[in-house]
């Protein structure tokens, strides 16, 4: 295991994007166990992407246009409704007591559906993985399986560390209505900013 692919995938998970946000999200409106949650869930999201990039799958969706956009589309239309449920106070913002209504179950599933529907994720694996894996290795899949495995876990770490730290702040966000306000709106208009990224998103 390099240590190029190690600090690749710490920046790649790092980096700002839908499941981020979703899992600070959590933690600033269900606090530290909704935000552990999401992390995983966005975690469990990411197989559908590798399991494509390693079956090659992801190079039929690469090749067809119309693949690409069905799914694109579907993704964006996701974020601009967890935009507005957001903003509406009835999403990944409403600010909830620590027994949340809201069970595990549904906070995954919000997750996974957030990952599964971007088909850049795809296509970044398909580029990402076989990068690592060295010509004439004996089993490839098998070190596919591995290194993608490693970029779970990693993933997982950085959104769990994310997720804590929001959590960390949740009591002086909520106990300031006018902050809480603008936090929503925040969100919101990131999802919406990111849809709208996907949206113009080419192959």
């Amino acid at each position: 295991m390099g240590v190029e692919f190690l600090l690749t995938s710490l920046i790649v998970a790092a980096s700002p994007g839908t499941g981020v946000l979703f899992t600070l999200a959590a933690g600033l409106s269900r606090g530290s166990r909704a935000s552990l949650v999401a992390a995983f869930g966005c975690t469990i999201g990411i197989v559908p992407h590798m399991a494509a990039a390693i079956l090659g799958v992801a190079a039929v969706l690469h090749a067809s246009a119309l693949a690409f956009q069905i799914l694109k589309y579907l993704g964006v239309l996701y974020l601009l409704c967890m935009a507005w449920v957001t903003l509406r106070d009835h999403g990944a913002l409403t600010v909830e007591p620590d027994h949340s209504p809201r069970s595990d179950a549904q906070v995954i599933l919000s997750a996974v559906l957030i990952n599964i529907l971007n088909p850049k994720l795809s296509i970044f694996f398909l580029a990402f993985l076989p990068q690592f894996v060295p010509d004439g290795a004996d089993q490839p899949l098998a070190r596919m399986l591995e290194l993608s495995g490693v970029f779970m876990l990693i993933t997982f770490g950085v959104f769990a560390v994310y997720g804590l730290c929001a959590a960390a702040v949740r009591t002086h966000v909520v106990s300031r209505p006018q902050a809480l306000t603008w936090m929503r709106r925040v969100f919101a208009g990131a999802f919406a900013a990111l849809g709208a990224k996907l949206a113009l998103a080419d192959r």
